[in-house]
């Protein structure tokens, strides 16, 4: 089992796929490091060998950044823009959508399921 920046890549898959499963690549970064190294991307992730397997470490750490780099890297950019007070950063410290959508209907993800009002009684059928 390949295990590159602390992730264990899936066995049965083949490298171009099992690479997207880091976060911060996908596919068109994994065909990119793929095509730098030469390794085929038909090849299953069981198949590596182990310089190639390091050839890919090498390539991940010095030219992308990937799961907690850009982690942390996210989560400072939406703090700065709460610290700023700029309306995104509002949104983001509200939990409603950043991006302009309708909040009357929709953006129940963010804004959280339905909450009804306890003891308040339906109206009577005619």
């Amino acid at each position: 089992m390949a295990r590159i920046q602390g992730v264990d890549l899936p066995n049965n898959k083949r490298i171009e796929i099992a690479l997207t499963y880091i976060y911060g690549i996908g596919l068109s970064s994994s065909q990119k490091i793929l095509n730098s190294t030469g390794i085929s991307p038909d090849t299953k992730c069981k198949d590596l060998q182990d310089d190639e397997v390091v050839k890919i470490r090498d390539i991940l750490e010095n030219d992308y950044d990937v799961e907690g780099d850009l982690r942390r890297l996210n989560s400072l950019n939406i703090k700065r823009l709460i610290d700023n007070g700029c309306i995104r950063g509002r949104r983001h410290r509200l939990s409603l959508p950043v991006r302009g959508q309708r909040t009357r209907t929709n953006a129940r993800t963010r804004r959280g399921s339905k909450r009804t009002v306890a003891g308040k009684k339906k109206a009577p059928k005619k």
